[in-house]
């Protein structure tokens, strides 16, 4: 028994040793959701006892001056960011890594789950909302006031270049992947093409459907563009195409009214608008330290812009030439993985 007690007493102290080891990487953390309270929106409407979600990785110090901030992509939410390859680049027993869910993903404030505005009541939100949104929660929720990088993918990507601007001075860091200071000419056509198709399908309903739809030709129209034609001809036969065809036609959309909101803001997304659309003045509001990547065989976000930008700036640019087009970050392309890595050593 008296072994049995010291064997007892060893295992508590050892466990209490861990758990104030701030180098102590806890078990993923569950979803999580803060309120912050009505949000006034840039097109003045309100959302109302806004809520948004979030996942923490990692222990933030007494400064608070370890947290990464890490947007959702488009139709995605915090679990999905998880194990993407980017992810793992964020040391997370030296950082303090907030992923958080953009809004209209439904796990933040959006149609699907809002009370009083459900549905088609909810207002119309911004790119530009969905960071003020996020600086709120790092503000109120964590008493943050200055982040130590703010990185993303896609829409993910879209935020962070909003997050330049919006904020500047409120990262040293940011990292924008496979994202945008605003839409291409073939960006909105793609965009607008697959809002059209919404918009025209009878189950959608203007958005009020009592039944979540399957679009089938919007499903297939976002996955023709995710990669590039060189990659579908190398990885699928003709024969294969049918298949697509079923897979494609699986309900796979938790709620179309979220989609569709995200989709609005991606096509209103412009950083240079409150400079009269001049993005030369845009970037002079940048401060901090800027890694832009970009995939130059996007088809779904064109590469050009942010290129463009990046020559406004002392920024450095990393572009992968791979056929995946869309999604060449989630292949763990060693020249994107080691420039991260190397952004987040950086001293300030």
């Amino acid at each position: 028994m008296k072994k049995l007690n010291t064997v007892l007493l060893l295992f508590f102290t050892v466990f209490v040793c861990l758990a104030q080891n701030k180098n102590i990487v806890p078990a993923v953390n569950k979803q999580q959701v803060a309120s912050i309270g009505d949000l006034k929106l840039e097109s003045g409407k309100v959302i109302i006892d806004c809520r948004i979600g979030y996942r923490t990785h990692g222990h933030l110090n007494s400064e608070k001056s370890n947290a990464i901030l890490f947007p959702t992509w488009f139709g995605g939410n915090s679990k999905d960011i998880e194990g993407t390859n980017p992810w793992p680049s964020v040391d997370t027993t030296r950082f303090f890594l907030i992923i958080v869910d953009a809004l209209g993903d439904g796990i933040s404030s959006s149609p699907s789950n809002s009370i009083k505005q459900h549905g088609p009541n909810f207002p119309f939100f911004s790119i530009r909302d969905m960071v003020t949104s996020q600086h709120e929660l790092l503000t109120k929720k964590f008493g943050i006031s200055h982040a130590y990088a703010i990185m993303g993918i896609s829409m993910g990507g879209i935020q962070t270049f909003q997050w330049a601007v919006s904020y500047p001075g409120f990262t040293d860091r940011l990292i924008p992947i496979v994202g945008s200071p605003g839409p291409s000419s073939y960006d909105l056509m793609l965009y607008q093409t697959l809002r059209t198709t919404i918009e025209n399908d009878p189950s959608f309903a203007k958005g009020h459907y009592k039944v979540n739809p399957n679009i089938v030709s919007a499903n297939m129209l976002w996955d023709l563009f995710l990669t590039t034609p060189e990659d579908r001809v190398n990885t699928m036969s003709p024969g294969d195409v049918p298949k697509w065809m079923q897979n494609t036609a699986k309900p796979t959309i938790a709620d179309w009214n979220n989609r569709y909101y995200q989709l609005i803001a991606i096509i209103g997304h412009d950083i240079s608008k409150p400079y009269h659309g001049s993005m030369s003045e845009a970037a002079a509001h940048v401060k901090g330290k800027i890694l832009i990547i970009n995939s130059l065989h996007d088809h779904m976000v064109n590469p050009a812009p942010a290129i463009a930008f990046s020559k406004l700036l002392p920024a450095k640019l990393v572009v992968l030439d791979s056929p995946k087009g869309h999604i060449a970050f989630d292949f763990n392309l060693p020249q994107m993985r080691d420039s991260i890595v190397g952004m987040l050593g950086e001293k300030n």
